[in-house]
Parts: structure tokens; C-alpha cells; sequence
């Protein structure tokens, strides 16, 4: 039989962090994602350096009315957390955008990097 352990890192870290990638700008990348980073989404698949990942931000803002509903947060080690979200937000153009979101971070010297992203669009639910 196991035992869960309970969670040390802090919930509220990683989602601000979260949150600052979806509005942030290059700096914001290469501050916060660690030296390389597994990404995922239906366009991409790939491990891409922070500066390679850094260059893909080309607008600062580029989202709003941004929503992020926690699913589910994993720490299988003291230095690495899963968390799994449900994002809505509004593109620059004013469409709407849903999706499954799973991020990973290891922790260093400097604070929580983010190592893994991925994405999966859902269609938006009808309000």
C-alpha cells in the first residue's frame, strides 16, 4: 500500500508563474523556462532551448479575460511538479480559446523553470 505525500511546493507560485506565460514576453520565457524544454502542442512537438522557446514569443499580451481552473497537481519528487489546468482566454483578435494544459517545472538554484508544456485545444463550451 502507498502513501500520498502532500504536496510541498506552492500552488500559488506555479500558477502565477503560469499565468506570466501566457502574457509575458521573451524576457519572461527565458527567465522562467529552464535550459531546455519539452513542448507539445498540435502544430509542435519538440525539446527546444530557452532562447529557441523564448524566440517563439513574439507579442507581449497576446492574451486576455484569461481563466485558469486547476485539475490536478502532482510532485513526484521535491524538485519537480505536474500541474494540469483547463485554460480560457481570449486571443489578441478577440477569439476564443480553450484548452488542456499540462506544465511541468524542476526546481533550481533560481526558483521553479518550467521544463514541459503542453496543449491541447478543446472547443469552447457554450455560456
Amino acid at each position: 500500500m502507498t502513501t500520498k505525500k502532500p504536496i510541498t511546493a506552492n500552488k500559488q507560485e506555479l500558477l502565477d508563474i503560469e499565468r506570466g506565460f501566457w502574457s509575458g514576453d521573451s524576457a519572461y520565457y527565458e527567465a522562467n523556462a529552464d535550459v531546455e524544454c519539452l513542448v507539445a502542442f498540435p502544430q509542435m512537438a519538440l525539446a527546444m532551448t530557452n532562447a529557441d522557446l523564448a524566440k517563439t514569443v513574439t507579442k507581449p499580451n497576446r492574451w486576455r479575460d484569461l481563466d485558469i481552473r486547476l485539475k490536478g497537481m502532482v510532485e513526484p519528487g521535491s524538485d519537480i511538479v505536474m500541474l494540469t489546468y483547463e485554460a480560457r482566454a481570449t486571443r489578441e483578435n478577440g477569439e476564443p480559446y480553450a484548452a488542456l494544459v499540462s506544465t511541468g517545472y524542476v526546481h533550481r538554484a533560481d526558483g521553479w523553470k518550467m521544463m514541459f508544456h503542453a496543449q491541447t485545444p478543446i472547443e469552447a463550451a457554450q455560456d
